[in-house]
């Protein structure tokens, strides 16, 4: 068999679809390089997404607010006021009693006897006054007859007299025992809750000493008492000097109150009583308000001893700037807003901050309506940094539920404490 030897330089023949092919591969080949090269440069991320909204504006009422404590109207200690052993309790602990209710009595009996002896000294004094007014007259028509000495009618004057003063010695013991038999019964003196009894039956109470029984305690109304800040109160008296307030004796000054678990200071009460010096000490001004305290179930809604935040309306704002509260940032103890400007570039800004009604934060220095403040995605903005804004119209609209808790329009603001 004979078989076809290539030489070193034969020349090989590629057929032209073979070339094509060739040519398509290196084609796809380049093509993948420049590709992988375009992958390979960096190309910056967008700027990140952020809500922003303008401040919303609206009338508010601006408050002042303190931390205070609840007291009872009344309360009284019920002691014995006479010796003797206590035979009657009246009442179950912590029971509510009206007015004049009995609640102890101490041994009556020797009360009763001691003021049937001073009513029978009494009449015996009476009777003696009779007798010695019947002899002076009796002197007196003798005197005319001179039948009897002048010393016989100077006499029997004296001894008139004198009955007089015994019969009124009489009847004052004779008041006192019946006052001290009245001590027997110990009664309520107001509407009121009833403590524990501290004495029990059988025990000698009064002797020597006063002996405390029980206390009761008027629950309706209640004072919630409170310190005004130096700096609020030289805020508001200038803002009466400014105004010509009335004070809280000439106009009532509404007061309101919330304990905890409770909100918008749903009690409503008045200002009744303002200390008239500054404790220097503190520098605060003691305000105290009372409050109407129905009983609801078995217990009243306020307790004395219960802490409450109390607020009182000062003034109206009648174009507010508010932002939501959560859209507030603070640096070294001062507020600030993020803000978006006409670059869409953020800028932080210093604020002076006002009352927060529901979740909305008045703004009252360092923005105007104008401003786009960030409200959503403020953990993706940085002062100085590019953002894409999403606007809404409203800050209202990202908190619907955003109302004023008592509406600048029904509020009684006044500028003197």
């Amino acid at each position: 068999m004979a078989v076809k030897q290539f030489g070193h330089n034969a020349r090989t023949k590629v057929s032209p679809f073979r070339l094509l092919l060739l040519q398509f591969s290196i084609f796809l080949l380049l093509s993948a390089v420049a590709c992988n090269s375009d992958k390979n440069q960096y190309v910056p991320p967008p700027p990140p997404q952020v809500t922003v909204a303008q401040p919303l504006a609206q009338p508010v009422t601006d408050y002042v607010e303190m931390t205070g404590n609840l007291q009872s109207y009344e309360i009284v200690d019920l002691v014995a006021r006479i010796e003797g052993f206590l035979t009657s309790i009246d009442f179950t602990d912590g029971d509510y009693v009206k007015k004049g209710k009995l609640l102890f009595v101490i041994e009556p009996q020797p009360y009763e006897a001691k003021l049937a002896l001073q009513e029978a000294n009494v009449e015996q004094q009476k009777a003696l006054l009779l007798r010695a007014e019947q002899e002076y007259a009796r002197q007196l028509r003798l005197i005319k007859d001179n039948a009897t000495a002048q010393s016989e009618v100077e006499k029997w004057l004296a001894e008139r007299d004198a009955a007089k003063a015994a019969l009124d010695e009489a009847k004052a013991n004779a008041e006192l025992a019946k006052i001290n038999l009245g001590y027997t019964r110990v009664t309520a003196p107001f509407q009121g809750r009833m403590e524990r009894h501290l004495k029990d039956l059988g025990n000698l109470v009064g002797a020597g000493e006063t002996t405390k029984l029980a206390t009761i305690v008027r629950l309706d109304p209640i004072y919630a008492y409170f310190n005004l800040n130096e700096r609020d109160l030289v805020r508001l008296m200038a803002q009466g000097r400014r105004d010509k307030s009335p004070t809280y004796q000439q106009q009532p000054v509404p007061v309101y109150l919330q304990i905890a678990g409770e909100k918008d200071y749903p009690h409503e009460g008045q200002l009744d009583f303002a200390s008239a010096t500054v404790n220097s000490t503190t520098g605060t001004l003691t305000l105290r308000a009372i409050f109407k305290n129905p009983v609801v179930g078995s217990t009243p809604v306020l307790l004395p001893g219960m802490f409450a935040q109390i607020r009182i309306p000062v003034d109206v704002d009648k174009n507010a700037l508010l932002v939501p509260n959560s859209a507030l940032g603070l640096n070294q103890g001062r507020h600030f807003l993020l803000i978006v400007n006409d670059k869409n570039v953020v800028e932080q800004r210093s604020v002076e901050i006002g009352t927060l009604v529901d979740e909305m934060r008045v703004i009252t220095s360092g923005l105007n309506s104008k401003d786009w403040v960030v409200i959503d995605g403020i953990q993706r903005a940085r002062p100085d940094a590019k953002v894409t804004p999403v606007r809404t119209n409203t800050a209202a609209q990202q908190h619907p539920e955003s109302v004023p808790a008592h509406p600048a329009a029904e509020a009684k603001p006044s500028g003197k404490p």
